[in-house]
């Protein structure tokens, strides 16, 4: 199985919906929904995780599991009971965000420090939940060091989570190469739940590597995937025809249209350039088009420079009619 990963302020429903039409992708996890001391209203859920109106999928069929991230065992709950009453494909529970203004407010990775929480946490939120519908969490090895990455899994697991994600970093790794795959492997062998490895898989040669240091079939694909959009494809058969740019090209207007529509007017050059900047790990073609268009910060300009024509109003309606 080949999960495609959440990443905060890339990797959204805009990015799934265009990565997910390549193919090999088996679900999705959306990016984190954050609960504080609040019931959400149900616009808060589906504008981060539109795919709850589409039967809690990708417009290329690909099942979503909403992600929700926060400390209070409550409020988490009872979020989890009207989340799942909108019918995402299961809950996903965040306690790997390495990002310092998430954990300063005590959400994400700060709270791998804190097993008995985590454990309240994923514990309240399957009771709130429907019996049939699927729990699963992801963290990172640890906060500040590993110590405690087994206490963590198996407070999840004890809890009720079905599924472990792990990235296979702590906290203070960042991003940063490289991904200790191998660390993943105890907790494979000592939890009773389906584990999948994520972190630093950029090829096909990547994921041989992680499956066979993990232990793990399963595997999630992040930066690896927007870089490489055809990566799930090509993990599954090697031999497999690669994705040409000429075939990216349409997914990536519909992408733009999307941004242009959702976006803030002085954001939507950025989130394509950021794209580009991704894709130039892989496609030639990706690095010239970056490199004369980065100046480029008007959407329509950028849209004519990008794909040969401004976008027009009824370009934009065949194009989300494609997409819909």
């Amino acid at each position: 199985m080949i999960l495609l990963a959440p990443m905060e302020g890339l990797l959204d429903h805009m990015l799934r919906d265009a990565l997910t039409r390549v193919g090999g992708v088996d679900r999705c996890v959306s990016e984190f929904i954050r609960i504080t001391d609040m019931l959400m209203p149900n616009r808060v859920f589906t504008r981060i995780v539109p795919e709850l109106l589409n039967g809690g999928r990708t417009a290329a069929g690909v099942p979503v599991r909403a992600q929700l991230l926060g400390s209070d065992p409550v409020c988490m709950a009872e979020n989890a009971a009207k989340l799942a009453a909108l019918g995402p494909a299961g809950i996903d529970l965040n306690f790997g965000c390495p990002a310092k203004c998430v954990n300063r407010h005590r959400g994400g990775a700060v709270l791998l420090d804190e097993p008995e929480l985590i454990y309240e946490i994923v514990a309240a939120v399957r009771r709130a939940m429907p019996p049939g519908m699927p729990l699963s969490a992801k963290m990172r090895l640890g906060y500040m060091d590993s110590h405690r990455t087994l206490d963590c899994a198996q407070a999840m697991v004890a809890g009720g989570a079905e599924e472990l994600v792990i990235h296979a970093r702590t906290k203070a790794d960042g991003y940063k190469p490289p991904a200790y795959w191998d660390r993943i492997a105890e907790v494979r062998a000592n939890v009773r739940v389906g584990v999948v490895a994520n972190g630093e898989i950029w090829t096909p040669a990547d994921a041989q590597a992680a499956r066979a240091q993990s232990g793990c079939e399963d595997l999630m694909l992040g930066r690896g995937m927007v870089a490489h959009p055809g990566l799930a494809l090509a993990i599954r058969s090697p031999a497999a025809p690669a994705l040409t740019w000429g075939e990216l090209l349409p997914l990536m207007e519909v992408f733009f249209l999307q941004v242009r529509q959702n976006v803030a007017a002085r954001h939507q050059a950025g989130r394509l350039k950021q794209w580009l900047h991704y894709l130039r790990r892989h496609y030639p073609e990706a690095e010239e088009a970056y490199l004369r268009l980065r100046t480029v910060n008007e959407a329509a300009d950028l849209h004519a420079q990008m794909f040969g024509r401004r976008g027009s109003p009824q370009l934009e309606a065949e194009l989300c009619a494609l997409a819909a």
